[in-house]
């Protein structure tokens, strides 16, 4: 008796095990943004791009002639993850001074945390974000990570907000985090590099509530508090804000078939052992 209630437990902990955290969605910026006089692409909202070679391998450069192009259906795609290249996933930055015939944002993709690139945009004001949408159907205990630096001049605060409604309404989730300016050397710290590995220090990490589980309509913002000010706080538009590595992970609520094998077995032994 006492060895099958064992064999049982044994079971349903292997069971409970299986279901870890994954990667639902995240976005590496494995492409470079348009590059050139003239090419860079300005304005009030931007969908990073991607370029998807015939293997499945992404196109780091679609600036040089002759290879993948950047595929417009695939702008603001996650490139890793369960769900990656799906739709209704979608990385994007909403700046506002370039509708009032300020000087439009430019978007760049300079290095990355560890990485050959990031997502960069300038000229922030307070309420400027980026933004990634995404699903989590079939998920619980939603987690959201993202690495982060800014220039000198960039905004030196920002908030993460939550959407569990499509983005129709916003509550906060963290409600101020103080971004590192990328120096070349700070306390430690290196300035984002492609030959550096991924740096911690620039890594935030929050958990979304119980409404952003099992959610098709999930947006969460990183959004500018402050515009980008000099040290005599005078607005500069080409104070930068930098963002990489944007993860949403979470638990399975579908078992894998390992573990439904692992469940029937339990079930069995039980059984037998109640006929017993």
């Amino acid at each position: 008796m006492v060895s099958t209630r064992l064999a049982v437990a044994a079971l349903a902990a292997a069971v409970a095990s299986s279901a870890s955290a994954d990667l639902i969605a995240g976005w590496t910026i494995p492409c470079a943004f348009p590059t050139g006089a003239g090419n860079v692409p300005t304005g009030n909202s931007y969908l990073v791009p991607l370029a998807v070679n015939s293997d499945g391998s992404y196109n780091a450069n679609p600036n040089t002639a002759g290879t993948t192009p950047w595929d417009p259906a695939l702008a603001g795609r996650a490139d890793v993850g369960a769900n990656k290249l799906q739709a209704g996933y979608a990385l994007s930055a909403w700046h506002q001074l370039a509708s009032s015939g300020a000087t439009p944002t430019s978007y760049t993709a300079p290095a990355g945390n560890g990485s050959s690139y990031a997502f960069s945009s300038n000229v922030w004001k307070a309420g400027d974000y980026y933004q990634a949408a995404f699903s989590t159907t079939n998920y619980d205990s939603i987690g959201f990570s993202f690495d982060i630096t800014r220039s000198a001049t960039g905004p030196a605060s920002i908030a993460v907000l939550l959407s569990t409604d499509g983005g129709a309404s916003f509550s906060t989730v963290l409600a101020s985090y103080s971004v590192i300016v990328n120096t070349t050397v700070s306390g430690g710290v290196s300035a984002w590099s492609a030959s550096i590995p991924q740096q911690s220090a620039f890594n935030v990490s929050v958990n979304l509530n119980a409404a952003a589980a099992n959610n098709s309509n999930v947006v969460v913002r990183i959004q500018a508090l402050v515009d980008g000010v000099n040290s005599s706080n005078v607005f500069q538009a080409g104070g930068t804000l930098r963002i990489d590595n944007v993860m949403v992970n979470g638990n399975n609520l579908v078992p894998a078939p390992g573990a439904l094998a692992l469940l029937g077995l339990a079930g069995l032994v039980g059984s037998r052992r109640r006929r017993a």
